[in-house]
């Protein structure tokens, strides 16, 4: 395999390649030639003009390309308008297809369904590269569609995009078809010879406290913590809602988990009523966070990505970055991330407006992350090529943005570690650590309108309510430390036994030496069994100074359309009726 790199300035120097390229074919081997071509601007015509001049001296090559927001040639950013990687495959089994089909909402079934046939029908396809005009579209479904493509089939590329990111419009195009601002390009690649290797780095790492995504549908993201989602950007990042909200939130994405790995999601517009559009479905419930670029763990991501794929030998390296990340960097620094992999070979690609990558069996979309791709004919020779990051050292705004972010993330985890710790105390009582009264209340009424709701003959929740026989006798004689312990001893025989009967029993102080315990689910040994299990073992304990105490329990099931209030009587009714005839008892009502 070899590759070809060179700009687009003129026709003179675009011929004076295309022959060089013809005149190197014709003395060596060549199974076929590929063109990647990339444009930051929306010219058509000029793109029509240069595929024309291919078509003309190449008739047999196939191209691909699209717009974008910069463009990679030899591992940097390139000025030029136009860059073209030519890539030749020399190995007699390697084969390349490309396919151009309209994408849009309603297309889009039909798009992944002919893809999937086509690959079901070429055996050989170990690969497939797709160019995709994104915006205005949610890639949820298109992503879940393909995935159903069998496993071992390696899905990369990347959103079609411009020079200036606020621009909507963009477009792919291939041989056999125009500029399209609304289709898809798939290039199928195999061979018996062919192997594909590839990597992805984000280094984004998340910002300030969690967030609950309350209020989605599909891709708009319209409630975060039941607040208009543009609040965070507004409240957080002083970002208005204008001409340039998208520019000003790409390098501020969402970070959350989907098919088990860390996605990024930036959105793309902001609606009148503070709802975001994004590039992808957003389910509600899921918690994410903002997030920031930290350089160190940037460059540290590229670096093993970059070892991991110097150990693959590749023949050429395709990069697919998101445009945030040349925003984040700056034109000059972004090559940090970039031109390390030129060490290794050849290395093209382009700025875009969305990544895609298979992981196991799910192609995901990407926002703001690098998708590296190598690809080789042959086996690997064994020389491995070093590979490291250039000037690690960063200061500047780079240094102090890190550092500031550092701080806010540090800071805001103390400040969620102590509003964990308010909201447990406020919600427990302080001897036993069990739930209060209120809390406790709260869990019963929240468990029997629940209940009342959707009643269920066989899973009906039940209370147990116990109290000490004779505590005042425990304080009185033997003072309120040792009352104390009693305390705190049952409150933790109870705990053990509850936990290990069902993990959702809910245990609460309700006043003095009373307890409630909620049930909401039967267990198999039963209520009265689990009342009699305590019983025993607190009977059995004996304590240093007082000796050994009882208890007296009640049990009752809820009845449906009880009010709540009813029920606890009942179950306090049942206590003390054991209280009357004997104590030391479980009494069932």
């Amino acid at each position: 395999m070899r590759q070809i790199q060179f700009e687009y300035d003129d026709d003179a120097t675009l011929r004076q390649e295309l022959n060089r390229i013809d005149r190197w074919r014709m003395s060596h081997i060549a199974s076929v030639i590929l063109f990647h071509i990339f444009t930051d601007s929306l010219e058509a015509e000029k793109i029509r003009h240069v595929t024309s001049m291919i078509e003309f001296t190449l008739p047999d090559a196939v191209y691909m390309g699209c717009t974008t927001s910069g463009n990679v040639m030899n591992g940097r950013l390139n000025s030029s308008h136009i860059t073209i990687t030519c890539t030749v495959f020399e190995d007699p089994t390697s084969r390349i297809e490309v396919l151009q089909l309209p994408l849009t909402a309603e297309s889009e079934p039909l798009v992944s369904e002919e893809l999937a046939g086509m690959i079901n029908e070429r055996p050989w396809v170990k690969a497939i590269e797709m160019l995709v005009t994104i915006r205005g579209l949610s890639m949820t479904k298109f992503c879940e569609d393909l995935s159903s493509i069998k496993s071992d089939v390696q899905m990369f590329g990347g959103g079609a995009f411009s020079d200036n990111i606020n621009e909507v419009s963009s477009f792919v195009f291939s041989s056999g078809s125009d500029c399209s601002e609304h289709s898809a390009v798939f290039l199928l690649i195999g061979g018996d010879n062919l192997h594909v290797y590839t990597e992805w780095v984000t280094g984004w790492k998340p910002l300030g406290r969690r967030l609950k995504i309350t209020k989605a549908d599909h891709a708009v993201l319209r409630e975060l913590d039941g607040k208009p989602a543009y609040d965070t950007y507004y409240k957080y990042l002083n970002i208005a809602n204008d001409e340039n909200f998208f520019k000003h939130t790409l390098e501020f994405p969402f970070l959350y988990q989907h098919n088990g790995i860390d996605i990024l999601r930036a959105p793309v517009a902001c609606n009148p009523d503070g709802s975001l559009i994004m590039t992808a479905d957003i389910e509600e419930g899921v918690e994410t966070n903002m997030a920031y670029g930290d350089p160190w763990t940037i460059l540290d991501k590229v670096r093993e990505a970059g070892t991991n794929l110097a150990q693959f030998e590749p023949q050429s390296i395709f990069l697919f970055s998101c445009a945030a990340r040349r925003a984040f960097w700056g034109d000059e620094d972004s090559n940090r991330e970039t031109e390390p992999f030129q060490d290794i070979t050849s290395t093209s690609g382009f700025y875009t407006s969305g990544e895609f990558l298979r992981t196991g069996k799910d192609l995901n979309q990407h926002n703001v992350t690098l998708v590296v791709t190598g690809i080789r004919e042959g086996d690997a020779s064994g020389v491995i090529h070093n590979f490291d990051i250039r000037n690690h050292t960063l200061d500047g705004q780079a240094s102090l943005v890190s550092r500031l972010a550092n701080f806010v993330h540090a800071a805001t985890e103390e400040l969620e570690q102590t509003n964990r710790m308010l909201e447990l105390s406020s919600i427990t009582d302080g001897l036993t650590k069990l739930y209060n009264r209120t809390e406790i209340q709260r869990r019963i009424t929240e468990v029997n309108q629940k209940y009342t709701a959707t009643p269920d003959k066989i899973n009906v929740p039940s209370l147990i309510m116990l109290d000490i026989d004779d505590f005042k006798m425990v304080n009185d004689t033997y003072g309120h430390h040792e009352g104390d312990d009693v305390l705190r001893y049952l409150s933790l025989l109870m705990n053990d036994i509850c936990k290990i009967t069902d993990a959702d029993i809910s245990i609460g102080r309700w006043g003095g030496e009373e307890f409630m315990i909620l049930l909401p689910n039967a267990i198999p040994e039963g209520t009265e069994a689990l009342a009699q299990k305590i019983r025993q073992c607190f009977e059995d304990h004996p304590f240093t100074k007082s000796g050994n105490h009882t208890i007296t329990l009640g049990v009752t099931k809820a009845i449906a359309g009880e009010h709540a209030d009813a029920w606890c009587s009942r179950v306090d009714s049942a206590l003390y009726e054991g209280k009357r005839t004997g104590k030391n008892k479980v009494v069932i009502k």
